[in-house]
């Protein structure tokens, strides 16, 4: 029986699944990297330690799988999409940490192409808004303020990718050939590629300082999401086996929850929450806050796009919790907490900490808790900032709504915040829809997996593929529309009192 390997490079931590040809995992190894918060706004990673973590957890997959190289039919990458590296191609060193997807410096550089008239014109090209969110906008802060960037570009040393792109060309090589490749879904978040011809844009790359004559060598080849991308070299243990399949991280969840057809919806809830609507293969314009991207593509087929309405802060305010606040020693025990008292006792919690995502897309928004009284406890503040999850999902689903015209019959769900069934339930009754949880959650994983599967023959077809997906459990809603209603008016208040507030200084 053949195996896959997935490496899930999340915002995070790094993950490494071993996936069998019946669609088990056999066998996983994690570990979490450091977060850098060097100014109000900015987030940073170290791109050469995501590397090392990665080497050594495929070894230590395999061999918790007890599995050889030679049991394994390909490798399928999956990534943190936005986060942003710049390197050398002769050294292999990046010229600055990675800028996260979550980074707001941007901001100031998206508002003056906003006040030009530049923002219809982008969204009819690229399916999405001017924000500091996608990579354009960190590959010409990096550009203009980090002398050696400026440098290497002139003379066509730099190299500039997502995650999935760094991983690829470390992987393939580095220094000795390295392959510069990314997948459609990855490119399509970068506000880089046109979503018709599937391919950088000259003038995308001028509006934002990237010279196009030397954008052909830094930026990387455009590959279907489903394909192969080349063979790893001197990275042992996986020295040998083909790089198969890249899928950003929501789209792999969207290829792992088998929404493979117009109409499918998903939501996935890790560090930020992202739920997407398979649209089809002819892209569509939101009128309702949402971003159109590509869903997948496999090699010698069309590109399949989706809908998706992405918000920043998740399972992320619950480490915020753990780590700022110290109310919780471990993620795990949120859910205990928020469980000790009945309610949220009147407390609301808008996670706004680097402004607002789909579908207000308010960078100018701030993080607030409203409604405390001498009654609250930490109890109700872990209660809130749990509800704060399921009130933005409900926002973007909604959203979805109103661009589609029809309301979906379930919402499948996944991610590390699945396994909170208080969560899920309080889900499932704020939308008045069931909410559907697969056997595996992690499928942002899966999906990768999948997609390198697919590629390298272990699965025939995506019907096959579909066949592995299982439901794990269901939620249906139980709270009353009156009740409901209650809430969400208080939800929207608390809404409307985070806007505005980054311009009060």
């Amino acid at each position: 029986m053949k195996a896959v390997i997935s490496i899930d490079q999340g915002t995070t931590s790094t993950r490494v699944v071993v996936m069998t040809e019946d669609g088990r995992v056999a066998a996983s190894a994690q570990r979490e990297h450091r977060q850098f918060f060097p100014q109000p706004g900015w987030v940073e990673h170290d791109p050469l330690e995501i590397w090392e973590n990665t080497r050594e957890l495929s070894g230590l997959a395999l061999t918790r799988a007890r599995m050889r190289p030679a049991d394994v039919a390909g490798v399928g990458i999956t990534n943190q999409r936005e986060t942003t590296v710049l390197w050398d191609a002769v050294t292999g060193r990046p010229v600055h940490r990675a800028i996260v997807w979550q980074d707001a410096r941007a901001d100031d550089l998206m508002d003056r192409l906003r006040s030009d008239g530049h923002e219809d014109a982008v969204r009819a090209r690229t399916g999405l808004p001017l924000a500091s969110y996608f990579s354009a906008g960190k590959i010409s802060w990096m550009l203009e303020n980090v002398p050696e960037a400026r440098e290497l570009a002139r003379t066509g040393r730099l190299r500039a990718g997502t995650m999935d792109s760094w991983l690829l060309w470390n992987l393939t090589g580095g220094t000795d050939g390295g392959i510069h490749a990314t997948d459609v879904t990855n490119a399509s978040r970068t506000l880089l590629m046109d979503l018709e011809t599937l391919d950088w844009d000259d003038g995308l790359a001028r509006l934002f300082g990237i010279d196009p004559d030397l954008a052909a060598g830094m930026l990387p080849r455009i590959h279907p999401s489903v394909g192969e991308f080349g063979t790893i070299k001197g990275a042992e243990p996986l020295s040998g086996l083909p790089v198969c399949g890249i899928l950003g991280d929501q789209q792999a969840a969207t290829f792992g929850q088998a929404a493979f057809n117009p109409g499918d919806v998903k939501n996935t809830y890790g560090t930020g929450c992202f739920l997407l609507q398979n649209i089809g293969t002819t892209p569509e314009t939101s009128s309702h806050g949402l971003v159109t991207t590509v869903a997948f593509q496999v090699e010698d087929g069309p590109a399949y796009y989706a809908l998706e309405g992405s918000v920043a802060v998740a399972g992320s305010l619950v480490q915020w919790l753990r780590d700022n606040l110290g109310i919780i020693r471990a993620s795990e025990e949120v859910e205990a907490l928020a469980g000790s008292v009945a309610d949220n006792g009147g407390v609301y919690f808008v996670p706004a900490f680097s402004g607002l995502y789909a579908p207000y897309w308010r960078p100018d928004a701030r993080g607030l808790i409203a409604g405390l009284t001498g009654f609250a406890t930490a109890g109700h503040l872990a209660r809130a900032a749990l509800e704060a999850t399921a009130y933005q999902s409900r926002d973007v689903l909604e959203a979805v709504v109103a661009d589609a015209g029809q309301r979906p019959e379930e919402l499948r769900v996944d991610g590390g915040m699945t396994v909170n069934d208080e969560l899920m339930q309080f889900q499932a009754d704020i939308l008045g829809l069931p909410v559907v949880r697969p056997e595996l959650v992690e499928t942002t994983a899966v999906g990768a997996a999948h997609a390198a599967g697919l590629a390298s023959g272990v699965w025939r077809d995506l019907d096959e593929v579909a066949g592995l997906w299982r439901e794990g459990r269901r939620w249906e809603p139980e709270m009353s529309s009156r009740e409901r209603d209650r809430l969400l008016g208080r939800w929207e208040q608390a809404i409307q009192r985070s806007l505005g507030w980054a311009e009060q200084g």
